[in-house]
């Protein structure tokens, strides 16, 4: 069995499979609808995700009065594959004691376990007691006082009655040591039809960025003959589901800024995480604090791409662009004294084009614009309209805003929002031509601010707040549909809509010293 804890110390070759025609795994279909939980998608690698799997199961760190819950009566099957793991690894048992299935994907399944040589190891991931720590909001003047004076009585008391139960203690702890508590791990057993190239993958980039703020961290991997399996934190968070109609505009502010210093990190790295979603970043609203998790369909920026016209200079764009063959058939040719041709509805029965690929990665109803036109040169501009979904999710009160079936509802949707001529401009970025005759997908489409109060049931007696307004503005910012003019992770941090919460605190402080100073008058 091979262990690495900060380093590999036998490395292991792994050689890629060979590849297969391009396929496209749907593990959730429409009877799965309801569960509100979109799949991701990976159609080169033909390679999907599960959603519990997404999660990375790393989950928060139960705390005392949970650890009851551990233990508690698993089903016989799962109680079978949790034998069959501590089977295919040698000492495994000796080294972590495994409690339940906490996930199962289509490639992977995850388990919750105790790490029994927690003490043995430099631990300096583990900022989760950091993390938990709560700080209270700033206190008045007058309570202040009185809660120093309160301190100082009890201060005193227990000077006094120290003495009397030093001995006391000395000899209780003596004979019964304290409990150590237990620290939780996630398993993540990766299934042998997984990719060893993606495995891999997913494993160097978690080493990559193991020392960055809100991102889930590595912390050793195993190898047994053609058997994977990761260690992994194990986060406290809450269903995104029932916390996320009732944030208020400063909790929205600290979410979004736990997410994009994780972003941030991430992308100077120059990788793309492919997945942002709820369900993939752990955040727990009473730490006000999240992680980012579940890198199996990252990649490095620049990785098997070809260049794109979105990153050409504009005159050549519209160079090309005019001299297309659409362009001869609508007329856009005429401006070059060439006569437009007749159109006819429909496409070629005998297309000799060559087929386009690019990597569509990711989950229905978050992946950008650029990905569903098959742009062959993607950036990290793809995670920041991700991250703008879910802040249009948490504004709208809808969860999934966007529900597509296949790629094609999934433009769609957009374009019912952003209306067929911005689509029309988005999709000759890429080289598509966007056409479409459904009466509900209009010109012009409809401003965010009007989505909002439709979808949140509002009328024009109940305008948005000064906030509402803000976070519009920086929601037009994150789902700009030209990726080149999209808002990055770094200038997000920089954006007022992040600072509101701390801008209330600062004025409410500057309130309670305002009073200070009239009492002092």
């Amino acid at each position: 069995m091979t262990a690495m804890r900060h380093q590999v110390e036998e490395p292991f070759d792994i050689y890629e499979d060979v590849r297969t025609e391009e396929t496209e795994v749907m593990v959730e279909d429409e009877a799965q609808a309801t569960t509100e939980e979109a799949q991701p998608e990976d159609e080169d690698e033909g390679e999907e995700e599960g959603e519990e799997e997404e999660e990375e199961a790393e989950e928060g760190d139960e705390d005392g009065d949970e650890e009851s819950s551990d233990d508690e009566q698993v089903e016989s099957s799962v109680q079978a594959d949790m034998e069959k793991l501590q089977q295919d690894f040698p000492g495994f048992r000796d080294k972590y004691r495994l409690i339940k299935r906490i996930g199962e994907g289509t490639f992977s399944t995850v388990f919750k376990a105790e790490d029994i040589h927690y003490n043995r190891y430099d631990n300096s991931w583990d900022f989760e007691d950091d993390s938990s720590k709560w700080t209270p909001p700033p206190l008045k003047h007058q309570q202040y006082q009185q809660q120093q004076q309160q301190q100082q009585q009890h201060q005193q008391q227990q000077q006094r009655q120290q003495q009397q139960h030093q001995h006391q203690l000395h000899s209780y702890h003596a004979q019964h040591p304290p409990r150590r508590r237990p620290r939780y791990v996630a398993i993540k057993k990766i299934y042998v039809t997984s990719s060893p190239a993606r495995i891999l993958n997913e494993l160097e980039l978690l080493h990559d960025l193991r020392q960055c703020p809100s991102v889930c961290p590595l912390i050793t991997a195993f190898r047994h003959t053609d058997q994977v399996i990761a260690i992994l934190p194990y986060f406290r968070h809450g269903d995104f589901r029932t916390y996320f109609r009732d944030m208020t505009m400063p909790d929205i502010a600290i979410y979004l800024r736990s997410l994009f210093t994780a972003l941030r990190s991430v992308h100077e790295h120059r990788i793309l995480h492919r997945d942002i979603k709820p369900t993939n970043f752990l955040y727990d609203p009473a730490a006000q604090h999240g992680v980012l998790v579940d890198f199996g369909l990252a990649e490095r920026e620049g990785s098997d791409c070809k260049p794109c016209l979105c990153h050409e200079h504009r005159e050549l764009r519209r160079h090309r662009q005019a001299g297309s063959v659409w362009a001869q058939q609508t007329g856009i040719g005429a401006v070059s004294g060439q006569q437009p041709q007749h159109q006819q509805p429909g496409y070629p029965k005998s297309d000799t084009r060559p087929s386009r690929r690019a990597n569509r990665a990711g989950t229905r109803g978050f992946r950008a614009p650029e990905v569903l036109f098959k742009c062959t040169e993607q950036t990290t501009a793809i995670d920041v309209w991700s991250v703008g979904v879910i802040l249009l999710t948490i504004l709208s009160k809808r969860f999934p805003f966007f529900n597509s079936a296949d790629d094609v509802e999934a433009i769609i949707e957009i374009a019912t929002i952003f209306g067929s001529r911005r689509m029309k401009a988005a999709g000759l970025l890429h080289g598509c031509v966007f056409e479409t005759t459904i009466p509900t997908v209009g010109q012009q489409g409809f401003t965010m601010e009007k989505i909002i109060l439709w979808s949140t049931c509002r009328t024009d007696d109940k305008p948005l707040t000064a906030h509402e307004r803000l976070a519009v503005r920086f929601l037009e910012r994150c789902m700009e549909l030209d990726p080149t003019r999209r808002i990055t992770a770094e200038q997000a941090l920089e954006h007022e809509f992040l600072s509101i919460d701390q801008l209330e605190a600062s004025q409410e402080l500057g309130g309670d010293e305002d009073d200070m100073d009239m009492l002092q008058a």
